[in-house]
């Protein structure tokens, strides 16, 4: 399928490695100009010539923190009229919410709501200028199957998810759309620090957690970073202009309900 999107631009977020890179590399693949951002420099470089490798195109890579004004400013600076922008930001390792200090819940909401909402907040109108645009909030699976031990993650997930409900009505008639996709497990390297977190916490060996969490899976496996990728690719094409405030999940089935 020709997603109509070739020549377009992108913003991509947490674009270094796992989902956000499985993104950018796929929308790369579909003839999107993409720029790679991230807070790491060097593993933002490999990211961009792995991208390289695979496509024969070098995306663009900027160093920025989403949590930060500045790492904003240098996104919109690096590509000021964005057509498409994923959001994603890693969630907070597994805790004891009683142990969770002020701080602690003031980063997550920077992390995962607000830096979001602020790209948001830049980008919005100009999309709905030209007549396109498409937003992608990468979040988590534990909006919908919320997990003590990533309370941090849940609550601003959630937050943000909400937020997205009432703003992507308001734009969708001037073609431009908000989905959140909230992934389950997928083989990525924060899957296996997430996994890391869990065996230190529980003194439970890595690999025995390691197995039991795909056994639990209707799918009986990790999902592919490739499969995230065409599913975030097809969220900003042409075809999916009438799919919009919506929370896609791509778990494997393990979300237990109906709706």
């Amino acid at each position: 399928m020709n997603l109509g999107i070739q020549g377009k631009k992108a913003l991509v977020w947490g674009a270094s490695r796992g989902l956000g890179k499985a993104a950018a590399l796929q929308l790369t693949q579909e003839g999107v100009e993409v720029t790679l951002l991230s807070r790491t420099p060097q593993a933002l470089h490999e990211a961009q010539e792995s991208i390289l490798l695979q496509t024969g195109v070098r995306p663009n890579a900027v160093v920025a923190d989403i949590t930060t004004e500045a790492g904003r400013q240098a996104a919109i600076a690096a590509c000021p009229a964005p057509d498409i922008l994923i959001n994603n930001a890693s969630g907070p390792t597994p805790g004891d919410f009683r142990e969770w200090q002020r701080q602690d819940w003031l980063d997550a909401l920077d992390s995962m709501m607000l830096g979001p909402i602020a790209m948001m907040r830049l980008t919005v109108d100009g999309m709905a200028e030209r007549g396109f645009g498409r937003i992608i909030n990468i979040t988590s699976r534990s909006v919908k199957i919320p997990q003590l031990e990533l309370g941090l993650s849940n609550s601003a997930r959630s937050g943000l998810t909400g937020f997205v409900a009432g703003l992507a009505r308001t734009q969708v008639h001037r073609n431009v759309t908000i989905n959140n996709i909230l992934p389950g497990i997928f083989d990525t390297e924060g899957q296996w620090h997430h996994i890391q977190s869990l065996s230190e916490q529980t003194g439970r060996d890595f690999s025995a957690i390691h197995k039991e969490r795909a056994a639990a899976n209707p799918a009986q496996r990790y999902g592919k970073p490739e499969e995230f990728g065409a599913t975030c690719a097809f969220l900003c094409s042409q075809q999916a202009g009438f799919i919009t405030g919506q929370n896609l999940l791509i778990d494997g089935g393990s979300y237990p309900g109906t709706f």
